[in-house]
């Protein structure tokens, strides 16, 4: 009794082949997206927290400043020698902290945005 042959045919082998072909490079097509994705991910994170950490530094050097100024305010104030001087001391402190506080405003604002925009 003779075996009966199983042999596959050439063109059946060929579109096997060809479909692993094409499998194998629509995983390596999706690989390297999801690659480029999770690369891009860690660099807008990275910057998201480097943007986050400048803008902190930023607001709390502007409350020390603020604070600082605020007290040497207050020592003008009581070395003052009558109401004329007070009203004179507060009038030119009122217009220097409102200078100040918005170049500070300014300068967060522009730090914030730095943080925000994505980099090209």
């Amino acid at each position: 009794m003779t075996k009966p042959s199983y042999e596959i045919p050439n063109e059946v082998r060929e579109f096997a082949d060809k479909s692993v072909d094409q499998a194998r490079k629509a995983f390596e097509g999706f690989a390297g997206a999801a690659r480029k994705a999770i690369n891009s991910v860690d660099a807008t994170t990275a910057n998201l927290q480097s943007g986050a950490k400048d803008v902190g530094a930023k607001a709390i050097a502007n409350a020390e400043a603020n604070v600082k100024a605020a007290f040497d305010h207050a020592q003008q104030l009581v070395r003052a020698k009558d109401v004329h001087e007070v009203l004179h001391l507060q009038s030119e402190y009122v217009k220097a902290q409102i200078a100040a506080i918005q170049e500070q405003a300014k300068e967060l604002g522009a730090a914030l945005k730095k943080t925000v925009t994505p980099k090209s």
